[in-house]
């Protein structure tokens, strides 16, 4: 029977495969494209697991969320960085009871969505899952994961779990949160140093961090600096959870984070909503994270660096602009 139309909002490694495995299971899915259109379009949708090649021949794809209409669920998959564009991308999909369901990174985009839509829309999901982007509209999973999906303020509604059965059904793993704000931070012990020290300590990767001693040191040191940013807020997360993702990190083998792959693209890097608004929350509470606020002054000059580089580049021919009224996807806007 299906839960209704469901737009995907993003496409990058998060939205191109979540999206195609609940359209590969029978969902009515819609995708928002733009730099993978034509090879959507093409070639269809690949999503790689290891040997197993998973093929969606014929996605239902669109430039403009206009042409999409009202859905039922929109799920945001771009990065935080193009949240800004949201105000006009989402508003055509919109009917009375669309569910808006964020699977970005970081802290602050439930509240954004919040904000434009009303809080009564919005659904939030974790992704803890290794997912790169390998080619146009291809999307290698070097880590079978999970999504931790809840509700913004407040607990699991019946949608929250007519979601999860769906994403099940399609051979998803699902754990329904009742606290999303937990959660969000439990994802945020390993994006705070493992994204953040891979750019910083020289493009390198998960394995490479783990291997060396000072690295690995410093990132467990951030963990704990999350952690108690995250008790100040009244969420308890374990000592032993750190360890836990420590050790689910070393069976990552030499993962790029998506903060790494969109770095060394030259894309924006979610700075203020990974490592900006911890900071803050840290500070505002009195909790002294001094790694953290390190890590984040020095992503904060490493990435203005690269946008200052860029800007002074010889700029190429861009395309023409499309009106905000189409609602057309920013070309920087990817995954979570």
């Amino acid at each position: 029977m299906g839960i209704g139309r469901i737009a995907v909002v993003g496409s990058g490694a998060i939205g191109l495969y979540y999206g195609a495995r609940l359209a590969l299971a029978g969902e009515d899915v819609h995708f928002l494209l733009r730099s993978d259109y034509e090879a959507a379009q093409t070639n269809g949708i690949r999503v790689v697991n290891g040997r197993d090649v998973q093929h969606l021949a014929s996605p239902r794809i669109y430039r403009y969320a206009k042409d999409i209409g009202p859905v039922d669920w929109v799920i945001v998959a771009v990065k935080s960085t193009s949240n800004a564009a949201l105000r006009d991308i989402v508003p055509p999909l919109l009917q009375r009871n669309t569910s808006l369901l964020t699977l970005q990174n970081g802290l602050g985009n439930e509240e954004h969505l919040a904000g434009l839509f009303g809080q009564e829309r919005v659904m939030g999901g974790l992704c803890f899952v290794c997912l790169n982007r390998t080619g146009p509209a291809v999307v290698e999973n070097f880590g079978h994961g999970s999504i931790h999906l809840g509700e913004y303020g407040r607990l699991p509604q019946p949608r929250t779990h007519t979601f999860a059965q769906a994403a099940t059904a399609a051979g998803l793993h699902i754990v329904v949160v009742n606290s999303l704000r937990e959660a969000r931070w439990r994802k945020q012990v390993w994006n705070v140093p493992f994204n953040g020290l891979s750019i910083v300590a020289g493009s390198v990767d998960v394995h490479q961090i783990l291997l060396d001693p000072g690295l690995r040191s410093l990132a467990a040191t951030l963990m704990e600096e999350v952690r108690m940013v995250a008790a100040g807020l009244g969420y308890r997360i374990d000592t032993s959870f750190q360890e836990e993702m420590l050790e689910k990190t070393r069976v990552m083998g030499p993962y790029r984070p998506s903060s790494l792959i969109d770095f060394d693209a030259g894309r924006p890097v979610e700075v203020e909503a990974i490592w900006g608004e911890p900071c803050r929350i840290g500070r505002n509470m009195g909790v002294p994270v001094p790694r953290l606020e390190m890590l984040y002054y020095l992503l904060k000059k490493i990435t203005s660096a690269r946008a200052g580089a860029a800007a002074s580049a010889p700029a190429a021919t861009p395309d023409t602009a499309s009106p905000a009224a189409t609602a057309r996807l920013p070309a920087a806007a990817r995954e979570a």
